[in-house]
C-alpha cells in the first residue's frame, strides 16, 4: 500500500532536475563559493509534504548555509540515511551539456551533482513512494549537508548537535555517496598542515648577517622523512591498496631574491592516516619533532592546520549494517581511498557505511553523469533497507 502523502511529489528525474537546476557550489575561493540552503528548502518542502518534521540547522559561518535534519517516526533504533548538498567548482567551458540541468542522453543523467551526489535524495524519496508511511514506527532520519566539499562544516555542526537533533534515537547510518551500491565500511583521513618557519634577512655575501629560513626548512623536510618512514613502520593495514599511511609535500615557498638571505619559508604537506591513527595525535607528534630539531636554531615555528581534516572511517565488518548491506548487495564491503562525511556519524554512535548509486569516476569530471539503471537498484536497496530499521 502506497502513502498518498507521496502522490503529488514529482518523479525521480524530475526531482534531479530541480535538484541540479539549483546551484551550490562550495569552494574555498570566496569569489566561487555559493550558499545551499536554496536546496536545503526544495528538499525540505518535499519531505514535509510527506509528514516528516524538518529542523533547518543553519551554519554559524555562512548565512547561506545550511542543514536539513528530516524526521519521521519516532523510538531508537532507526536509520539515518545522509548525503551533501553542495557541489564542486566547474569549468563550463569543458562540459558539452548544461551543468545546471538534467540532460538524458545514453541511458544516464548528466549535470553537475547528478552523480555526487544529489541525485541520492531523490532515490529516497522515490523509494518512500512504495512504502505506507504510516508503518514507519523507528525513526528515518534524512541528513542533508552543507560544505562536504570543502571543511566538512555541515556534518560537524551536526556532530556537536546530534543528541538535540535526535541522532541518538538511531543505530546506523548510510551515507549515499557515489559507490556502485557497494557496502564501504573503511577509508583513510586526510590533514594538511602548512609549517611557516621565519628566520632573518640579510645580505648573501655574509652569512652571519642573517638565519637562513630556507635552509631550516632543509632539516625540516629531512625530519618529516623520518618521521614519515616511522609511520609506515608503525602502521599497516594490507586491506588498503596503499597499505601505509602517506605523506606528502605538496607546497613550499621562500625568499624572494638570490642575493638576500631567506627569512622566511612556508612548506604545506597532506598526511593520509589509517584507522586508529588520531590526527590530534599526529599534530602534537609533529610540533614535538619540528620543535626539536630546530631547537637552538634562532628560527620560529608556526604550525597551521589548513583544515580541521578528518580521522578515518571504520566500521566493523561484523556490524549489522555492513551484514545487511553485503546480503543486500549480494558484494562484499570495501574499502576506498577519497574520504568522506562518515567519521563523524560514527563519532555519534551510529554504525556507519557509505553507498550509493553511481561511479566515483564520474565525480567531479566535466560531463559528469549517473547512470539510470543505477537508480532503480538504489531506490530497491534503500527500500528494504528503511523496511528493515523503520517499518
Amino acid at each position: 500500500m502506497t502513502d498518498n502523502k507521496t502522490t503529488n511529489i514529482p518523479d525521480i528525474q524530475s526531482l534531479i532536475n530541480q535538484l541540479l537546476s539549483t546551484p551550490s557550489i562550495s569552494c574555498t575561493n570566496q569569489n566561487i563559493d555559493q550558499g545551499n540552503k536554496n536546496v536545503i528548502n526544495l528538499l525540505a518542502n518535499w519531505f514535509e509534504s510527506m509528514g516528516f518534521q524538518c529542523e533547518i540547522q543553519e551554519l554559524e559561518h555562512h548565512k547561506d548555509k545550511a542543514n536539513l535534519i528530516a524526521t519521521l517516526g519516532k523510538g531508537n533504533n532507526g536509520l539515518v540515511l545522509a548525503g551533501h548538498t553542495d557541489t564542486v567548482p566547474l569549468d563550463e567551458a569543458l562540459w558539452h551539456v548544461d551543468p545546471f540541468k538534467v540532460t538524458e542522453k545514453d541511458n544516464r543523467f548528466y549535470g553537475l551533482g547528478s552523480c555526487d551526489m544529489k541525485s541520492f535524495f531523490a532515490v529516497i524519496i522515490e523509494a518512500l513512494k512504495s512504502i505506507d508511511l504510516n508503518n514507519i514506527k523507528q525513526p528515518l532520519i534524512i541528513l542533508a549537508t552543507a560544505d562536504e566539499e570543502t571543511s566538512m562544516s555541515g556534518a560537524k555542526a551536526i556532530a556537536n548537535n546530534a543528541t538535540r537533533l535526535g541522532l541518538n534515537n538511531a543505530r546506523a547510518a548510510v551515507i549515499g555517496e557515489p559507490t556502485n551500491m557497494k557496502p564501504i565500511h573503511m577509508h583513510k583521513g586526510m590533514m594538511m598542515e602548512a609549517i611557516q618557519l621565519t628566520g632573518h634577512a640579510g645580505h648573501s655575501s655574509d652569512p652571519d648577517l642573517g638565519n637562513n629560513a630556507l635552509e631550516a626548512m632543509y632539516k625540516v623536510m629531512g625530519e618529516l622523512l623520518r618521521w614519515r618512514d616511522e609511520l609506515q613502520q608503525k602502521h599497516h593495514n594490507p586491506l588498503f591498496e596503499i597499505p601505509v599511511p602517506t605523506m606528502n609535500l605538496g607546497h613550499i615557498h621562500g625568499g624572494d631574491n638570490p642575493n638576500r638571505i631567506c627569512g622566511s619559508c612556508e612548506l604545506q604537506i597532506d598526511i593520509r592516516p589509517l584507522p586508529g591513527m588520531r590526527l590530534s595525535d599526529l599534530r602534537v607528534d609533529m610540533q614535538q619533532r619540528l620543535k626539536q630539531v630546530l631547537k637552538n636554531s634562532g628560527i620560529q615555528l608556526k604550525t597551521i592546520s589548513l583544515t580541521d581534516g578528518f580521522d578515518a572511517m571504520h566500521t566493523d565488518k561484523n556490524s549489522e549494517i555492513v551484514q545487511l548491506a553485503e546480503k543486500m548487495t549480494d558484494s562484499e564491503s570495501q574499502i576506498v581511498a577519497f574520504g568522506t562525511e562518515a567519521p563523524y556519524y560514527n563519532s555519534m554512535g551510529l554504525e556507519t557505511i557509505v553507498m550509493g548509486p553511481g561511479s566515483i569516476n564520474q565525480a567531479h569530471q566535466p560531463d559528469e553523469y549517473i547512470e539510470t539503471k543505477s537508480l532503480n537498484t538504489a531506490v530497491d536497496i534503500i527500500r528494504k533497507l528503511i523496511g528493515h530499521y523503520c517499518c
